[in-house]
């Protein structure tokens, strides 16, 4: 496969192989791919979560569960304050 960088992103390659965090433009490119890949997977799991969260939500409502509306922001604030697996 060959690709068209712009000369930015060779740039940025051609640093982090000259630092000598790795040995190729290759690895350089692999360690990206393998991170977006990683990225991709959490965005995947924060989705899940939230719709689990919007269900729970959406049923405890159907069943006169209600909470009072500061508690409920108080509580989307605490879950986004957390730090992600």
């Amino acid at each position: 496969m060959n690709l068209t960088l712009t000369s930015a992103l060779e740039a940025l390659i051609r640093a982090r192989v000259e630092s000598g965090a790795y040995d190729s433009a290759a690895q350089v490119v692999e360690e990206a791919l393998l991170l977006l890949e990683e990225r991709d997977h959490l965005r995947a799991l924060r989705r899940e979560r939230m719709l689990q969260e919007l269900a729970s939500g959406v049923f405890q409502a159907d069943n006169r569960h209600l909470v009072d509306g500061d508690e409920v922001f108080r509580g989307l604030f605490d879950k986004a304050s957390e730090p992600t697996e």
